[in-house]
């Protein structure tokens, strides 16, 4: 599964797994995500954070000796698992080099890239210095498609090509897409190629507005009924969603913990370092007042004392999401409202949209969480109802592509 719902644990869920009780002292950083630059080579529609290839936002970035003695500092602190992504990685000249220290540190290290900067050497390099994967992003199975949304004049071969090259060398190659309006009728085919390929490949549907504010993404963004019978037609991803239900749905904290604000795995298990070298809670994690400063302080003081208090930080009004037991299903975190809503505690109607449909649909039940539209009794409730019992009956008349 791809969506963001599926990727982060909840305090509960991981402190409870790995320490057998919540408690602020179960906190580890284990897995850290490190955005190397906000700059791109594409200029994609639905892009919540890329600059362009050019622009003056590199003056901010961190130099390759500072990351350097950040990752010296995340190693110590006990980090294992590490991602670079941006923007796009390898707009910076001197990635290879940081990645190359962060090898060095016995990291293991995913990479996320649109695939258009790697040649012949850098695969040649990356083949001797093996990462845990490389994950590309597909954004049409055909030319037109993906420079439709890529607007970059053939990007198309380019990446077809780093593809190539990384299947060559038998480097870990992962392929993914995120679905919008204007690929929606190639995903299969993308699945397809990937599938050929013999490599894993993931899709999400779940779009957000740009870091800025700015809502233009949205305008790309599927309709939640349409997200929904993405699932439906694919078997191993509705049995996913299934299976993920039946370990993770009910409350979304644990005795003692219900009014506090963040829920997912942010600083409690995982980090975010943004180009800057501010240190939060994840990439989507925006707000000024949950950032600390790298170059100001250490890594240990930013994850033990500064995140320490932003996760730690109350709700100050009852919603809908309070109390719901489906957020699983939805992706629904402070960082996502405060992107559509500009208010980290507003529900987001797309996402709890999205979410009644799939729980719906999977056959879960919900306990009403307050004045919910989609519950029953609600004003969305019936058409709600009748849009799953179209989509269960779509699932079983159309063969699934497994």
């Amino acid at each position: 599964m791809s969506s963001r719902a599926m990727e982060k644990e909840s305090y509960t869920e991981f402190s409870t797994r790995v320490h057998g009780q919540v408690t602020p002292w179960n906190r580890r950083p284990i897995t850290g995500t490190i955005e190397v630059t906000r700059r791109c080579n594409f200029s994609c529609l639905h892009c919540y954070s890329n600059l362009p290839a050019d622009d003056a936002v590199r003056k901010c970035e961190l130099s390759l000796e500072e990351h350097r003695r950040i990752l010296d500092e995340i190693a110590e602190a006990g980090t294992l698992w590490l991602l670079f992504t941006g923007g796009e990685i390898f707009v910076r000249p001197d990635f290879m080099e940081i990645y190359r220290h962060a090898r060095g540190k016995g990291f293991l290290i995913t990479m996320f890239t649109n695939g258009s900067g790697i040649t012949e050497p850098i695969a040649d390099e990356l083949a001797e210095w093996r990462p845990f994967a490389i994950e590309i992003t597909l954004y049409g199975h055909t030319r037109e498609t993906h420079e439709r949304l890529t607007r970059a004049p053939g990007s198309f071969a380019r990446v077809r090509g780093a593809i190539e090259r990384l299947m060559t060398r038998g480097l870990p190659l992962k392929l993914k897409t995120v679905v919008l309006r204007e690929n929606v009728h190639e995903l299969w085919d993308m699945q397809r190629f990937a599938r050929d390929l013999g490599v894993e490949f993931r899709f999400d549907a779940m779009i957000n507005p740009r870091l800025d504010g700015s809502r233009g993404p949205l305008a790309t963004r599927l309709e939640p009924v349409e997200v929904v019978e993405l699932d439906v037609l694919d078997r191993k991803r509705a049995d996913a969603w299934q299976s993920f239900c039946e370990h993770f749905n009910g409350p979304p904290q644990p005795p003692g913990r219900e009014d506090c604000l963040y829920h997912c795995g942010g600083a409690v298990n995982s980090f975010s370092i943004d180009p800057c070298g501010r240190l939060g809670l994840c990439n989507f994690s925006n707000a000024p007042g949950d950032l600390y400063d790298l170059r100001e302080g250490s890594f240990r003081e930013g994850w033990e004392r500064f995140l320490g208090g932003v996760v730690e930080r109350r709700v100050t009004r009852e919603t809908k999401c309070t109390r719901c037991h489906i957020k699983s299903l939805c992706g629904m975190c402070p960082a996502y409202g405060e992107m559509e809503m500009g208010d980290p505690e507003e529900p987001v109607d797309f996402l709890c949209h999205v979410a009644h449909l799939r729980a719906r649909v999977l056959g879960i039940e919900v306990p009403r969480h307050g004045d919910c539209e989609y519950c029953e009794g609600g004003k969305r409730f019936g058409k709600m109802v009748a849009d799953a019992g179209r989509l269960r009956d779509v699932g079983r008349r159309l063969p699934f592509n497994c």
